[in-house]
């Protein structure tokens, strides 16, 4: 059975795409992401009818729960985080396809339980046998649910249904053991039937790249190395680790961000023009630029890694890194890194791309900053333009999303004096619709079979070969420098800037 309208024009964009029959399975249900991220994601998608009527979601977890205290933290996930108003009418249709399994991830009875949950749904809900596998898990669990969907028979397609696998990061903590996780997962599932989740991506400024460069010929001739000076691609955070020691000592910042987040956003905005928006196109193009990035040659000085020390962040005392609760007061953990990146090719070639991202900074903030080169000769002279600064265009990718332009404008009077000013682009301001949360649009596209927002299995490993030699530069020399919370990184970072006569952006 078909679920596209055949009243439809293909050509009509209005409506968006509707996922057909299916069914979501969350593995390790209780965690926070899926309280706060995908349980409100799913309900929001029903509410503005993405999902269709029978659409069913089981929970699978170690408590003792039955299908009724499932339902009840979901209504209580939904009332706290979903985007949108609550509708009790969507919420009973939505509750009938809520069930719950209880058991350990090497629980061969849990399984056969899960199984027979998935085939009762689909005589109930006319879930037609399609399930997506979202596994909300720390890593190390990844191998023994995979291994125990195959044992089970649960990863196995019918020729008219699907089954998905969609896998948080990290993916692996470095090239290797990347290599073996993806061996593991795709001896289970098809390559594309695999969904890595990189939530950024799934934002609607990080898709705003491609639409501002591409749909635009007012940026595209400009975007390059005979204009552009230098880039600067910076995620910050104002909270420290919070409960996460366990997962965070030992993997740190450069790998939880720089190696996914960061490396995504510098392929997306130095990436060539891809053929089509679909998915092949996108990956073929990034590809490209994540296998022409170079690392620098002296690491000592292009990258930098840092820790939080004791200080003040918003008006309240915070204690430092290694005195957070179950840290080792001797964790050579980076919980800041920067590091210089150059691209070889004939596009970017000496334009250098730094990458910056730390927990405990001035304020939360993820931007691209593309500076553009000073004006090659000026008739003003220097005191009419000190205070000049450089041509910037920032894309903001959270929380305020939109653009920002710099450039100089005369200051109003006698005398000529040009300074800088900024002209802003809100996303809230001129759009009536508020964007869809990133996960919205994720779990959306993994009930489509659509990958385009997904990093594919070369991404995730050239990722891992640009930070790996930075990783084991680190590991054999020194220790991390230290930063007051609060602040915006270390002296050290600030050095590294000013050797090439450049400065970061304050966000």
């Amino acid at each position: 059975m078909s679920s596209s309208n055949p009243l439809r024009d293909a050509l009509d964009r209005r409506l968006p795409r509707i996922a057909g029959p299916s069914g979501l399975v969350i593995f390790g249900v209780t965690g926070d992401l899926s309280r706060k991220k995908l349980m409100p994601a799913v309900y929001d998608l029903a509410n503005r009818g993405l999902l269709p009527p029978g659409f069913s979601l089981i929970g699978f977890a170690r408590r003792s729960w039955a299908d009724e205290d499932f339902a009840h933290e979901v209504y209580t996930a939904v009332k706290q985080h979903a985007r949108t108003p609550f509708r009790e009418e969507v919420w009973q249709q939505l509750v009938q396809g809520c069930r719950f399994v209880e058991g350990d991830f090497d629980d061969d009875d849990a399984f056969d339980t899960l199984k027979k949950t998935i085939e009762e749904l689909d005589k109930a809900q006319g879930t037609g046998g399609n399930f997506a596998f979202y596994l909300s898990v720390p890593p190390k669990f990844f191998p023994t649910v995979v291994q125990q969907l195959k044992k089970h028979g649960l990863a196995e397609q019918q020729e008219d249904s699907w089954r998905r696998a969609v896998i948080e990061k990290p993916f692996g903590h470095d090239l290797k053991s990347a290599q073996e996780l993806n061996r593991i997962v795709h001896e289970v599932f098809p390559a594309d039937a695999v969904f890595r989740i990189d939530h950024y991506l799934g934002k609607e400024t990080v898709q705003n790249i491609l639409a501002l460069r591409f749909a635009n010929t007012l940026f595209e001739p400009i975007w390059n190395r005979s204009y552009v000076d230098h880039v600067q691609i910076t995620m910050a955070e104002d909270i420290g680790i919070g409960g996460r020691a366990g997962y965070y000592d030992g993997i740190g910042a450069a790998r939880d961000v720089i190696q996914n987040h960061l490396l995504q956003l510098l392929a997306l905005t130095a990436m060539e023009e891809p053929a089509s928006f679909e998915a092949d196109a996108l990956v073929a193009e990034k590809t490209k630029v994540l296998g022409a990035v170079r690392l620098p040659k002296d690491l000592g000085k292009e990258t930098v890694r840092a820790q939080y020390a004791h200080g003040w962040q918003g008006g309240e005392e915070v204690v430092g890194y290694l005195e957070e609760e179950g840290i080792d007061p001797h964790s050579k953990t980076d919980t800041y890194a920067a590091i210089k990146l150059e691209i070889d090719n004939r596009r970017w070639a000496g334009v250098p791309f730094y990458l910056r991202t730390g927990k405990r900074l001035g304020r939360r903030v993820t931007e691209i900053a593309v500076v553009f080169q000073r004006a090659p000769h000026s008739p003003f002279d220097h005191t009419a333009t000190e205070e000049l600064g450089q041509n910037a265009l920032v894309i903001r990718v959270q929380p305020d999303e939109g653009v920002t332009m710099r450039f100089g404008s005369k200051v109003p009077g006698t005398s000529m004096e040009v300074r800088d000013v900024s002209m802003d682009f809100a996303y809230g301001e001129s759009f009536t619709e508020s964007s869809p949360e990133a996960y919205e649009r994720l779990i959306l596209d993994v009930l489509l079979g659509d990958a385009n927002l997904f990093p594919r299995l070369r991404e995730v490993e050239l990722s891992w070969e640009i930070l790996d030699p930075i990783e084991e530069y680190w590991d054999r020399h020194g220790k991390p420098a230290q930063y007051t919370a609060g602040t915006w990184g270390p002296a050290e970072a600030d050095e590294m800037l000013a050797r090439d006569g450049r400065s970061w952006r304050r966000p």
